[in-house]
């Protein structure tokens, strides 16, 4: 019994040598704890090239301040990208979520001047833009460019849609006459739409210059415009001269509106310029095809509806649906156009019910005569423009429809008009009996030429008159003729003696003519006087004329 409760005494007894490696264990598994507790967590980056990261180098700083290191770089199984992991330091999960951006800092050379010039010694860092979502994230997509504002500025985002891909570029400026108040942060291309988003970030406290009227267009720095109304240059700010922009308005004539808010989902348009913009605020208007005998060469989409010299719309579509002609059979193959009457030119408030009374209106002015026609708007250009107006006299024209839009009853332009008259003029020239006429111009023609002939010869025989010496000496002997008349002549003057002698020959051919008076008068009552005596003479008695 004695040694039985021995050896149980002897195998309950521990050695103490025993504790020694029991509290190294502890110390281990304690530090173990601690370290593991201590540590930040680990995130995943991705993106398209490392160039400049190091692992166990390169830091992830927020505000300047380290909050993470990467510990590895490698390549996505796809060799598509870069994988990256990084540890981030204790306390840093409030900043990851899945507003929370990252993008490397480098040198850059940008728009707004050189960045990053103190990665030149240092060496490139992650940049870390804390978000403020609930929702936290261990994942994220690098960014190529630094970000225009971080989620929580204050300000305000909008979304633009165009057409025209690569127009701007994201950092490019948010102009207001002039005035840099914002950014493009952020462009996506829908491949299946084939429309271009942006979005734009307003700047506090610029945001109430954007209302529900305004209109966005590009802002290329220089734009230079030629149309049928001449041509126009305008120059932007000098960034804006370099990488362009978009800037925006509110156009004349339009209420400013209101103040669109932040919290508003509205989306705007981006047009090319100014003038596409300002055509954009008509959104109400009425459509009509024109169908042009002319040709529509020079004639261009945008170009000016007119009325007497105001504007009331614009052309829509040169040539529409051209493809129709044969099958609709309006009138032959004039070349359709495509137009817009906007009555919100002339009336400030325009809806549903306005466009009905303007339709009703305009089909009333077809009754009177209102037509359509091509008219030259710059000669300088050719550009034209369809101009309205009332025709005298108009026939009477049924209102046709051309792919379901109303036919604008027209009349030939003015090149048109000339056309026509130089064709009537042509016929009339045709008209004409050439033929005889110019039968009539030969024998004319000929006659003409023979009396040249003999012009000429008679001039030849003139020549020789007057060539001839005796001809040459008939001045002389003229000379001395008339020498000789004057000599005469001087020979009667009152001092001459022959004078005096022919004075008095003529006073006595006086007297005796008066002393021949009576005798002639006998005669000349009594021709046998002569012959017989004449009775004697009586006294004359006065009596009364009868």
């Amino acid at each position: 019994m004695s040694e039985t409760t021995a050896q149980r005494k002897k195998h309950r007894h521990i050695s103490p040598v025993w504790l020694i490696p029991l509290i190294a264990l502890l110390i281990g598994g304690w530090m173990l704890y601690h370290t593991l507790a201590s540590r930040g967590p680990e995130i995943t980056l991705i993106m398209n090239n490392a160039e400049g990261i190091d692992a166990g180098n390169t830091m992830i700083k927020a505000r300047n301040v380290d909050v993470g290191e990467v510990t590895s770089v490698s390549l996505s199984e796809d060799t598509s990208h870069a994988v990256i992991k990084a540890r981030m330091n204790p306390g840093t999960d409030r900043l990851l979520n899945e507003e929370t951006r990252f993008w490397v800092v480098k040198p850059r050379i940008g728009r707004e001047g050189i960045s990053g010039l103190n990665t030149v010694l240092s060496g490139a860092y992650i940049q870390l833009q804390p978000g403020h979502s609930d929702n936290a994230q261990e994942s994220f997509e690098m960014l190529e460019q630094p970000p225009v504002a971080p989620p929580d500025a204050k300000g305000l985002r909008l979304h633009l849609t165009s057409a025209a891909a690569g127009s701007l570029n994201v950092g490019d400026p948010v102009l207001f006459q002039g005035f840099t108040v914002g950014r493009v942060e952020n462009l996506e291309f829908d491949t299946e739409d084939r429309v271009v988003h942006y979005q734009l970030f307003i700047q506090e406290p610029y945001e109430d210059l954007v209302t529900s009227n305004t209109r966005f267009w590009l802002a290329s720095g220089i734009n230079f415009d030629l149309t049928s109304e001449g041509f126009s240059l305008g120059l932007g700010s000098l960034e804006s001269l370099v990488s362009g922009g978009v800037t925006f308005g509110v156009p004349e004539d339009i209420p400013p509106g209101e103040p669109v808010g932040a919290n508003s989902n509205m989306v705007f348009s981006l047009y090319s310029d100014e003038e596409n913009a300002l055509q954009g605020s008509f959104s109400h208007y009425l459509r009509y095809v024109v169908m042009i005998d002319d040709t529509v060469r020079g004639l261009s989409r945008g170009a000016p509806v007119e009325y007497r010299g105001v504007r009331i719309g614009t052309v829509d579509t040169v040539p529409y649906r051209i493809d129709l002609l044969q099958e609709n059979q309006v009138e032959g193959f004039r070349i359709p156009v495509l137009i817009r009457i906007e009555p919100q030119r002339l009336q400030a408030k325009v809806d549903e019910e306005s466009l009905k009374d303007w339709r009703a209106r305009i089909k009333a002015m077809f009754d009177h005569g209102l037509r359509a026609s091509l008219k030259t708007g710059n000669l300088f250009t050719g550009a034209l423009f369809v101009d309205t107006n009332f025709v005298d006299n108009p026939p009477e024209q049924t209102l046709t429809e051309y792919n379901g839009v109303t036919v604008f009853p027209s009349e030939p332009g003015s090149f048109a008009q000339i056309e026509q008259k130089v064709t009537g003029l042509l016929d009339k020239l045709n008209n004409l009996p050439v033929e005889s006429s110019l039968n009539r111009l030969d024998s004319t023609l000929a006659s003409s030429e023979s009396l040249i002939k003999e012009l000429n010869e008679t001039a030849s025989s003139l020549n020789e008159v007057l060539n001839d010496e005796s001809t040459r000496g008939l001045p002389s002997d003229v000379q001395r003729t008339l020498r000789s008349i004057e000599q005469t002549l001087s020979s009667y003057s009152s001092e001459a003696p022959a004078y005096g002698e022919l004075t008095s020959t003529l006073k006595s051919l006086e007297q005796l003519m008066r002393s021949l008076q009576p005798a002639a008068r006998t005669i000349s009552e009594k021709p046998n006087s002569l012959i017989f005596n004449r009775g004697e003479i009586q006294d004359p008695q006065p009596r009364a004329r009868p």
